[in-house]
């Protein structure tokens, strides 16, 4: 398997540039901008995952052909054996036909700590030319960064620097975010989290500061993270598969886009999945191109679902590539923004209605699933559910009136001491402070 450009697709380019698997995950972006995405998309059906009935096994096969003909290929169910030694549970709730598929059972209680390990495991198995150590850059809205720092903590030869927005994250959160140390480095930005990923994209771009520094990226633009998260969609998609001979459809919260196009990309090589319909917070981005089919970004807005604080997903080129008709993709896919107050009110209502206490994310696509049915959708639904409440106490715990269970990864984490650095939103400080704290052995490529 090959990896491209968004752009150079976008652009026509009659032969763009096509690299290897491990290539694509050592750069994290492609050289001009855009996103690396497979050259050709496999097929599958449910039978060709017979006899597979966990999660590893399952990505084993799903993910093989995109790692065909990479040196990574023979390390791929070692990779996927290390990565997943979590749980996944497809949940059935108290109302009929109604599921949730739980992603907050890993280290950081978040869906992050799939693609994150998942692409820790890849990078440690890549042998690189550069000897120099390889900063991971990474912006996160609230749960990538401390899954990132999770999955790479004291990993030898590679070094993490976390950008977050300031006061815009909750303090479980922030705290995750600065309690590592050693390889870790957190950066509280003062400004929102398009800056940080403005920021972030911008030494990307930096061909200058490429070649002083090895970069990589583990944000949702890293295939390292896009491809792990189709696994367990296809592992909550089979297990409905073959106990009711018909597909699951989901409801997924999303501001990047990054796990909302794992489950667009698992549906379009064959996965059982059906409906899939976006969820977003006040953040009308996506919601606002859907109703008129004009994609116009904007500033973020801060929100009490803060992971999903993005007005111009980085994503959003890969879901045209994968839909490159508007008309096409209008009719396919929908977006529903729900505001902070109605977060609120299903949060207070989750645990009569449901039985469970959602994190602020995981409340957006409840309602979001909530509207449907109000709507007459038919067919069993899956709430995808991101984040564990408990990282969010701040917000939840006044609205249920009662305390939340900290899971014993989280509460380990939360009794270490945090630090992080303060930062301006300004690329040119943060290209100096990466330039100073350069691997001190690494001597400047020569002509």
């Amino acid at each position: 398997m090959r990896y491209v450009s968004t752009r150079a697709l976008a652009h026509a380019e009659a032969t763009p540039i096509a690299v290897g698997l491990s290539d694509a995950l050592n750069a994290g972006l492609a050289p001009d901008g855009g996103l690396y995405v497979p050259q050709s998309l496999p097929h599958f059906a449910p039978q060709d995952f017979a006899g597979a009935t966990t999660l590893p096994a399952i990505a084993k096969i799903l993910l093989q052909p995109f790692f065909a003909g990479d040196a990574l290929e023979s390390e791929l169910a070692a990779i996927c054996d290390q990565a997943f030694t979590f749980a996944a549970p497809l949940k059935r709730l108290p109302l009929a036909q109604t599921y949730a598929l739980e992603l907050f059972h890993g280290p950081t209680a978040a869906f992050k700590d799939f693609g994150a390990r998942f692409l820790a495991a890849c990078l440690q198995r890549i042998q690189r030319d550069d000897a120099r150590v390889l900063t991971i850059l990474v912006a996160t809205s609230g749960d990538t960064g401390s899954a990132v720092a999770a999955a790479f903590h004291n990993v030898p030869g590679i070094r993490v620097v976390i950008l977050y927005p300031d006061g815009l994250v909750s303090p479980r959160q922030a705290h995750q975010l600065g309690c590592f140390g050693d390889n870790i480095s957190a950066l509280r930005v003062a400004g929102t989290f398009d800056d940080c990923q403005r920021m972030v994209k911008q030494a990307f771009t930096d061909t200058t500061l490429r070649e002083l520094l090895p970069l990589s990226s583990a944000n949702s633009i890293s295939l390292g993270r896009l491809l792990p998260q189709m696994s367990y969609y296809a592992w909550a998609a089979l297990s409905h598969w073959r106990e009711h001979n018909s597909p699951l459809n989901f409801v997924v919260p999303t501001g990047n886009l990054g796990n909302a196009m794992a489950a667009l990309l698992a549906r379009a090589i064959g996965l059982p999945l059906g409906e899939i319909v976006l969820a977003t917070n006040a953040n009308r981005t996506l919601p606002d191109f859907f109703d008129n089919g004009e994609y116009r970004a904007r500033p973020s807005i801060a929100t009490i679902a803060n992971a999903m604080d993005v007005g111009d997903p980085s994503n959003y080129e890969r879901l045209r590539w994968l839909f490159p008709d508007t008309n096409s993709l209008q009719k396919t896919l929908r977006a529903i923004a729900v505001d902070d107050a109605t977060i609120r009110t299903t949060i207070a209502a989750g645990e009569k209605r449901y039985g469970e206490i959602w994190c602020p994310h995981t409340a957006v696509a409840t309602h979001v699933l909530e509207q449907l049915r109000a709507e007459n959708t038919q067919g069993d639904w899956a709430i995808v559910a991101t984040a564990h409440p408990a990282k969010f106490d701040t917000v939840v715990e006044p609205l249920i009136g009662h305390a939340v269970a900290v899971p014993p990864a989280l509460a380990a984490l939360l009794a270490r001491p945090a630090h992080a650095e303060p930062m301006h939103a300004e690329y040119a400080q943060l290209r100096e402070w990466l330039l100073q704290r350069r691997d001190p052995h690494a001597d400047a490529p020569t002509d």
